[in-house]
């Protein structure tokens, strides 16, 4: 891997601090929307390019509290990791 990227959501119960995460773990660019479009966006970038993980950690809490938006997460990783070959993501409790 050339990059990783750890996300540590331990704590995390909303979209709002998930995104501040996101912004201080990734190389995201000024105009990060704080979204998962935006996210999306961010991962399948050619400048994203080259091999990379980015793992998000201590998933649990913020799939309790927000499943439908983990859910969604998890579906939009899956699609920019088949967008972007060098991607891969994982989600660890």
């Amino acid at each position: 891997m050339n990059n990783e990227y750890v996300i540590d959501l331990a704590g995390v119960t909303a979209r709002k601090e998930l995104h501040e995460r996101i912004e201080a773990a990734l190389p995201v660019p000024e105009w990060y929307g704080k979204n998962l479009d935006a996210l999306h966006d961010v991962l399948t970038d050619p400048c994203f390019g080259g091999s990379c993980l980015v793992l998000f950690m201590n998933c649990a809490e913020f799939a309790e509290s927000m499943p439908r938006y983990y859910a969604a997460m998890q579906q939009m990783c899956r699609a920019a990791a088949d967008a972007n070959p060098g991607l891969m993501v994982e989600f660890a409790n």
